[in-house]
């Protein structure tokens, strides 16, 4: 395979003052609040959450109407970059993504730990000493989303296209379902229909999650129905599409129409529907069925996700990991994926590397010369002080391939995660429209990070991965920490790769979930999800678990982010709303609605 550098310089080149990696965040709460006018010649419900898509309009009304929401639409088209680390309209960036995924999900999914506890604002000193300054991370850009997309939602002439609409409040709902997994609960309702100021009335996860699927069944039903619409109708609104929503545009594959979008809401539906599989499961078998016989994505054409490379911004990961040394591989993903002997570890250009630099043991005096070996960091470990190598020996440990990752997707939907869904159906006896194994060894194949269209950066991994679907058992493998602050640590990885249709359910779905959770870094939201529910992948115990809010003792993991407000009146609906809304105390030990305890079959 040859070598290619497509790294895109502006994802690399180096700031020097890394230290700056959690400079001053702008609260979004001062940003886009849109006065909002009524406009004639529109159709309107005053429910951002309905969509009237049997209306007709005339080319006239279109074009009034688009002229309406110019303001709100340009608003909006940012939220979707603040899915996934935009801020204030920017691309994603490095300050926002931190905030939002490594600082928090990432390291409870255990994808990642921090190697160092000294930030410019505030202090991480374990994975659960959550500084009060980093936890509001992933719901500010939450509420940058909504402060975005909800305006044009609640504006009287969208209803005049309600293609766009659904679109939008697809999005929003995305965004939603994935910050009610993280705290459990917030003001959803008064979120949707744009209320400015407190009291602010709570909603829990189930209620978010019903209204949402809702949402869904009315936007894939909005969707079919465009194919019913005149030439010029359709020309107009894909032209809207293109001028407005990148996170379906792929130059290689081209313009996503109608139809992928249907498959995009199906999908999330999906997801959903496995999340609460033991608190509802005859409702989440209904959900999954529904979402399978509608349509959900099945090829990388159909996938939806924010192309940096293309768009022009470089993967935030590479700033974040390699010029800050603000993350590096957790031990519990460096004993999983060499227990099975994964592609990512092999080959002549690894995605994951081998020490940066030595490492000496702290109780033996023992060296570990560099590029010696793939190592990760426990996580909670209490990390070392600064970013350089020089003063804190844990900024020697693993990162990724640079190159690879500029050309990573930062993925709203996957088709790998798909696959593993209806994988993981099939084993519950749903029709998912084929076999667990077909889906399984299929998401295992297209599980890659790297770019899709460009043969060159899944060359590689495409010749490894045939022999590593055949894998029966795992390589026998023992953690071994080179600074020597941790004893050695067997792997708790005891399942192969290859699919037997005599292996128990449960064998079968710790499978599925594993190969999904590798498939799904290095997005820590959807992991950390399966980790609570399932309990897979197997990953080794937090230390210092503890040292978070006092809820958790070694063995256990964090279930949900606390609650991130800390103003007056914050706290005010949190006492009068949000504890009954999340149905218990604001501990990181509480579980959401959807979290509970007992058998996964």
């Amino acid at each position: 395979m040859k070598r290619n550098t497509f790294l895109n310089v502006a994802a690399f080149s180096l700031i020097a003052f890394g230290l700056a990696s959690c400079m001053d965040f702008d609260s979004p709460l001062d940003t886009l609040n849109v006065d909002q006018e009524v406009v004639s010649d529109s159709v309107y419900h005053g429910n951002p959450g309905n969509i009237d898509y049997e209306i007709n309009i005339s080319e006239a009304q279109f074009d009034k109407a688009l002229a309406e929401l110019d303001t709100y639409l340009r608003q909006a088209k940012s939220g979707q970059y603040s899915m996934r680390g935009g801020k204030n309209g920017d691309y994603p960036g490095e300050h926002a993504y931190q905030r939002q995924y490594s600082l928090g999900p990432d390291n409870y999914a255990q994808y990642t730990t921090v190697p160092h506890y000294d930030f410019m604002y505030g202090t991480l000193q374990t994975s659960y000493d959550i500084s009060v300054e980093f936890n509001p991370g992933p719901n500010s850009m939450y509420l940058m989303v909504k402060n975005s997309m909800v305006p044009l939602l609640n504006h009287p002439a969208v209803d005049s296209i309600p293609e766009i609409k659904a679109i939008y409040l697809l999005l929003f709902d995305q965004a939603s379902q994935e910050i009610a997994d993280v705290h459990g609960a917030f003001p959803y309702d008064d979120f949707l229909v744009n209320k400015q100021t407190s009291p602010f009335t709570y909603n829990g996860a189930e209620h978010i999650y019903k209204t949402i699927v809702g949402h869904i069944d009315r936007i894939t039903a909005c969707l079919a129905h465009y194919e019913t619409r005149p030439d010029w109708y359709k020309a107009k609104f894909q032209a809207l599409i293109d001028d407005n929503i990148d996170v379906c545009q792929n130059k290689f594959f081209g313009r996503k129409g109608v139809s992928e979008w249907i498959r995009y809401a199906n999908s999330l539906k999906l997801r959903m529907a496995m999340h609460c599989v033991k608190v509802e499961p005859a409702l989440a078998r209904q959900w999954a069925e529904e979402a399978v016989a509608g349509g959900v994505i099945e090829a990388p054409e159909q996938e939806f996700a924010l192309l940096g490379f293309q768009l022009g911004f470089g993967h935030p990961l590479n700033m974040i990991w390699l010029s800050w040394g603000d993350a590096r591989l957790s031990a519990s993903f460096e004993s999983l994926l060499l227990s099975l002997d994964h592609p990512y570890t092999k080959g002549e250009y690894p995605f994951f590397k081998n020490n940066g630099g030595a490492i000496t043991n702290t109780k033996t005096g023992e060296v570990l010369e560099p590029d010696t070996r793939i190592v990760g960091l426990r996580e909670g470990i209490h990390p070392g002080m600064g970013q350089s190598a020089a003063t804190n020996p844990m900024i020697n440990y693993s990162v990724f391939d640079a190159d690879y990752m500029a050309q990573a997707p930062l993925y709203l939907m996957k088709m790998s995660e798909v696959d593993f869904l209806r994988a993981e159906g099939a084993v519950r006896g749903w029709n998912m429209g084929g076999s667990a194994q077909e889906f399984y060894e299929r998401g295992i194949r297209y599980a890659y990070l790297f770019e899709r269209s460009e043969e060159y950066f899944h060359e590689e991994y495409d010749m490894l991965v045939e022999d590593y679907i055949q894998r029966t058992e795992p390589v026998p493998y023992t953690y071994h920490d080179p600074l020597g602050m941790v004893s050695d640590e067997p792997s708790v990885t005891k399942i192969g790769v290859a699919w037997n249709e005599a292996d128990s359910r449960e064998i079968k779905l710790e499978k599925i979930i594993t190969q999904k959770y590798i498939a799904g870094f290095p997005n820590g939201f959807e992991a950390w999800a399966d980790l609570r529910r399932t309990g897979y992948p197997k990953v080794f115990p937090v230390l210092n678990a503890d040292e978070g809010d006092g809820t958790l003792r070694y063995g256990d993991i964090i279930r949900r982010a606390v609650f991130p407000d800390t103003d007056d009146a914050s706290i005010a609906d949190i006492l009068t709303s949000g504890l009954d809304a999340l149905g218990g105390e604001d501990y990181q030990a509480t579980r959401i609605w959807w979290d509970v305890e007992g058998p996964n079959f």
